[in-house]
């Protein structure tokens, strides 16, 4: 179970937070790990945050990469063998999670303990948990409230959740978020009607962009998008017919949305601050890659925006 596993991770976490340095706290119960909001948070943290929202189903470290090309000097690499659990049952930030006076994007293995999203339940990744664990990206701590909306609608107690915040303004915030790439491949492809189940292995690579100055949300998101629209790689590896993927694989990059082109920032700011309203073939990697183990083919297509990159990052 997703949850299950999850939260034997959060737990070591949580059992020595210095160690990243974040803080633990209880909220109506529920234990908030804080990876950037009242604390800096690290590199580490956000490593571990990511590992939490794909349920410790994926290797996740940052590496060099060349900053000629991703305007960075570092890239975010993750590695998964689970690829259609830790992504699309986990890491898709597929809740809104939003009350009179709170809102935050909520990933994580919670959200298959809920159960409402049509993906997971058409792909039935939905399960019954003791314990849920999620990741929410805010710049502020969840209230009792919040606590009570997510414990309900996840069917457990509210001292049974176990919750990860950092904003997209933070090192740990900005780890989580360009960690993505293999997600953003997953569900547009599912999107695309091509059998996600046929993904065996996976792949992502995106640049780690400059942490946004505190407050700054729109500036943290709009680079941390850009990193993964502009700035990833994912390779993904497939059994299926050849056909299934000649028929979807030159539609999954980013470069195919209306919307492509300029920094995430201008995009969001054009459509009033509203996800829901940019065209969603934009959340995709730049690069995708596709192996068939049943023919051997390999499909390739989009290409990384290196200056799209630099006035994103640099500006």
């Amino acid at each position: 179970m997703l949850n299950q596993r999850t939260s034997e991770f959060f737990t070591r976490l949580a059992s020595d937070p210095d160690a990243q340095r974040c803080q633990v706290s209880k909220i109506a119960g529920a234990t908030l790990l804080d990876a950037g909001i009242k604390t800096p948070g690290s590199l580490r943290a956000g490593i571990s945050l990511a590992r939490l929202c794909m349920a410790d189903l994926a290797e996740i470290s940052i590496t060099p990469c060349d900053p000629s090309v991703l305007v960075s000097n570092n890239a975010v690499f993750v590695r998964s063998d689970a690829p259609l659990r830790a992504c699309l049952a986990a890491q898709y930030a597929g809740w809104p999670v939003q009350t009179d006076e709170y809102f935050a994007m909520g990933s994580g293995p919670m959200r298959a303990a809920r159960g409402r999203e049509q993906a997971l339940i058409e792909l039935q990744l939905t399960e019954t948990a003791e314990t849920v664990v999620g990741v929410l990206e805010s710049d502020q701590l969840p209230g009792a409230d919040v606590i009570g909306l997510i414990a309900d609608q996840c069917g457990v107690a509210t001292n049974r959740v176990q919750l990860a915040i950092a904003p997209s303004t933070s090192i740990a915030g900005s780890v989580q978020v360009v960690a993505r790439a293999i997600e953003t491949a997953m569900h547009q492809l599912h999107e695309l009607e091509f059998e996600v189940r046929s993904i065996v292995s996976a792949t992502g690579h995106a640049p780690l962009p400059p942490v946004a100055k505190p407050g700054d949300t729109v500036a943290g998101i709009g680079r941390t998008n850009d990193a993964v629209l502009y700035g990833s790689t994912v390779t993904l590896w497939v059994d299926c017919e050849d056909e299934q993927v000649a028929a979807v694989a030159a539609n999954v990059p980013s470069n195919t949305s209306a919307d492509y082109g300029q920094p995430f920032a201008t995009t969001f700011k054009q459509y009033d601050y509203d996800f829901y309203k940019v065209d969603p073939m934009l959340f995709s990697p730049a690069v995708v890659t596709i192996h068939n183990l049943r023919s051997g083919r390999t499909w390739n297509h989009g290409q990384i925006a290196t200056d799209v990159l630099r006035r994103s990052f640099l500006s």
